[in-house]
């Protein structure tokens, strides 16, 4: 097998063993075999595998739900939520604890991004603390990116965009980041903390999250206010 795939005995060893199956060795085990696809098909499935659980338990639920969403309610205390995230700072956040699977987990985020552009859109009211814009993630010039896109997403006339300023002190969104979705007429939340995700959809529960959000926006920015604030953050850089 290793002479007709012209790879070495263990090369097949470590595939057979399931220890590690490359893209293009399935596609040659097709064409050796004349299995019409059998073995890439198999491959993509590991790594699709491979990609759910690296992601957040309950996350999976939530974005099913997220791609459904009439409006959404988004919080974000210490970082830019994965939605409103371009590419650079999302490798860097995701690239932080994980070595491999980096860059199918990045294209997922960004493919994310598409809900925001469908016909029609929801509408998206995405409010950030402030220490948000000032956190390096990645350096200096990927935050310049980030500033820079979330300045293009407000322009969307489906996107608000508010910032909690850091001389409120203490204020309710500082017990965390979280999301409100409307699905179908229905609030959901989801909240995600330690690497675990966290979907409420139980009546007795949503309403907490919706009246955070309405305390939180109380102390935030007007649209223009927040606009003027990130963009000087931006020129500070």
């Amino acid at each position: 097998m290793a002479d007709a795939l012209g790879c070495t005995p263990q090369w097949i060893s470590t595939m057979e063993s399931g220890r590690k199956v490359s893209e293009q060795s399935a596609l040659d085990l097709d064409t050796f075999f004349k299995t019409g696809g059998h073995f890439h098909r198999l491959w993509k499935l590991i790594k699709d595998v491979e990609l759910q659980t690296t992601l957040p338990p309950g996350f999976s639920e939530y974005a099913q739900r997220e791609q459904k969403a009439s409006s959404m309610r988004v919080f974000s205390a210490l970082l830019v939520n994965g939605l409103f995230q371009n590419e650079e700072y999302a490798r860097a956040v995701l690239g932080a604890d994980r070595s491999t699977g980096l860059d199918e987990l990045v294209l997922q985020r960004m493919e994310r991004q598409a809900v925001l552009l469908r016909d029609p859109p929801p509408f998206v009211s995405f409010a950030i603390d402030e220490t948000v814009l000032h956190r390096m993630v990645g350096g200096t010039e990927v935050m310049k990116g980030q500033i820079e896109f979330l300045l293009e997403l407000e322009q969307r006339p489906n996107i608000m965009l508010n910032v909690v300023p850091q001389s409120v002190g203490y204020y309710a969104g500082l017990g965390g980041s979280f999301t409100l979705l409307n699905v179908d007429g229905a609030d959901v939340a989801y909240s995600e903390s330690a690497g675990v995700g966290i979907l409420i959809e139980q009546p007795d529960r949503v309403p907490g999250f919706a009246l955070r959000w309405e305390l939180l926006k109380g102390h935030a920015h007007s649209a223009a206010e927040s606009r003027a604030m990130i963009r000087a953050v931006l020129e500070g850089l």
